[in-house]
């Protein structure tokens, strides 16, 4: 008599993909860790702060770190909500499939139109960041010829979106190695880093997270500071959008998306208290608009400097390819339901990479046209950041408007049970505030065209020009905002509503999906 063969894990999670209506054509090879490193290397605390720390510490010293604690808890509240809801639809996509099973097509397609260029924007914003570190560990190697300027940042930002292109057509698994190693580092290098610095380097004590230097603490000047946390704390998803790829993703992905941000929070907490003590002079740096570069080589020779700073690149290159890769999957995944423009070769798996090809392909192409008129990262990191929390915003809504038809009906391994709905809410309230928080017109975090962008560090800072003269004088994420919406209100009403959109399923002991 024949054994029966029970199913492998693989095999079960394959099946369970297929009774969404998909079939398994990515490799599925992500374990726990891998899919926490994606979404950790996703926040990648070094990154956000090395971005913009400069805008917090210009605008209300060393007070700016308290918005840390609460950026993180507002973020951990949204990621609770997602983390149910990624428990339940274990597919590529993330808002995008959430909002089509718990919402309508419309309402689906545009959510995922938001996010998709929220995610192609912070591609651009983060490889406009690398060369933050890596110029100046480069000058330390003795490449002097190498200086911060907007052409030189120009260029490490094309190569390195070129190579971050390159490894992910090349598969998920080799991306995984790469983050897992990176996210070692970044860990490690950070945390320890920060413990030299608080115990050899301390020059301005504990105290220094009350210490604004003079300048005027308000509700609005916080708000303002806010801006660099708010960078930092998002992408937490990433564990779920990768979710196809990932091995048993009800249970995996759930937990990845809450520890990368209890372990962002806690890494870069630690990180900017060290930071802010090791400032020699608070003065000079900012007045300087000194960041975490200029502070490292302020206090060490500059063999160790240069080192870290590698290290610190070295984490920043591994966040552009966890957020390309995060991108190009909702890409696919839209593609894959014939919601996006050139669908059809989008949608395909190169059936040898196990990756959709011409999706990393695109994702590259659109990141790259922010560079056509490049002002720096901090520009761009305002529009970034401002889109996905529109996006993380209006999938709220579909959650909670499910929630309160009586959804979920059924339990998932990640469940809030009788709390969702006061989760949800309590997310809703916060994401809002943040919102007008970003649309908020200010020189610091929403500067119209003509207006200087702070936090970039000793960066080369040019003013944007849209070369059109009215938009030159209305702040920069609104300009983006009506731009990308009325783009994709003009594609869905010409073509997309007519596209064919294929039959949304559920596995049977699952919640079916709402009635619109």
């Amino acid at each position: 008599m024949r054994a029966r063969t029970e199913p492998t894990g693989g095999e079960r999670d394959s099946a369970d993909l297929a009774r969404f209506g998909y079939r398994q054509e990515l490799k599925r090879s992500l374990g726990t860790f891998s899919s926490f490193a994606v979404a950790f290397s996703y926040i990648s605390p070094s990154t956000g702060i090395f971005t913009l720390f400069a805008l917090g510490l210009t605008t209300i010293g060393g007070v700016f770190i308290w918005s840390w604690p609460i950026v993180a808890a507002g973020q951990f509240i949204i990621a609770m909500n997602f983390a149910e809801v990624s428990s339940h639809y274990p597919i590529a996509g993330s808002v995008f499939q959430w909002t089509k099973y718990l919402a309508s097509r419309r309402y689906a397609w545009f959510s995922g139109w938001i996010y998709l260029f929220a995610g192609i924007l912070t591609v651009t914003a983060v490889v406009a960041t690398l060369p933050l570190a890596l110029i100046p560990a480069l000058n330390g190697l003795g490449w002097h010829s190498l200086n911060l300027s907007l052409h030189t940042e120009l260029v490490v930002a094309l190569i390195t979106l070129i190579a971050i292109t390159v490894l992910n057509i090349y598969g998920v698994r080799l991306v995984a190695l790469i983050n897992n190693t990176g996210v070692l580092f970044e860990i490690l290098g950070m945390f320890v880093f920060a413990l030299i610095l608080m115990a050899f380097h301390n020059h301005q004590g504990f105290h220094v997270v009350t210490n604004s230097a003079g300048l005027p603490v308000t509700g609005g000047t916080f708000m303002a500071a806010m801006f660099m946390s708010l960078f930092v704390i998002y992408g937490f998803d990433t564990a779920s959008t990768l979710a196809e790829e990932t091995r048993d993703p009800r249970r995996a992905a759930p937990k990845a998306v809450l520890y990368s941000i209890v372990g962002a929070f806690v890494i870069g907490g630690v990180f900017l208290v060290g930071t802010l003590m090791a400032i020699p002079n608070m003065h000079t740096a900012i007045t300087n608009g000194w960041g975490p570069a200029q502070i490292i080589e302020a206090n060490f020779p500059t063999a160790f400097a240069t080192l870290y700073l590698l290290v610190v690149s070295a984490a920043i290159f591994v966040c552009c390819l966890s957020i390309m890769a995060s991108t190009i999957r909702l890409c696919f995944s839209m593609a894959r339901d014939n919601q996006l423009p050139f669908s059809g070769p989008m949608a395909k798996v190169a059936p040898k990479l196990h990756t959709p090809v011409w999706s990393a392909i695109a994702v590259a192409v659109v990141s790259a046209i922010p560079f056509i008129q490049f002002s720096g990262a901090g520009t761009i990191a305002i529009a970034a950041t401002g889109m996905i929390y529109l996006s993380y915003f209006v999938g709220n809504i579909a959650i909670l408007r499910a929630r309160l038809r009586g959804w979920p009906k059924t339990p998932a391994p990640f469940r809030l049970g009788r709390w969702g709905i006061v989760v949800n809410v309590v997310g809703l309230i916060y994401g809002g505030a943040m919102l007008v928080n970003f649309a908020w017109p200010r020189a610091a975090s929403n500067p119209t065209p003509n207006q200087t962008v702070v936090g970039t560090g000793k960066s080369a800072v040019q003013t944007l020009n849209f070369h059109i003269g009215f938009l030159n004088g209305i702040p920069i994420l609104w300009t983006v905002f009506v731009f990308i919406a009325l783009i994709g209100a003009i594609y869905y009403l010409a073509v997309g509503r007519t596209k064919e959109f294929p039959a949304v399923v559920t596995p049977e002991e699952d919640d079916a999906p709402l009635p619109v």
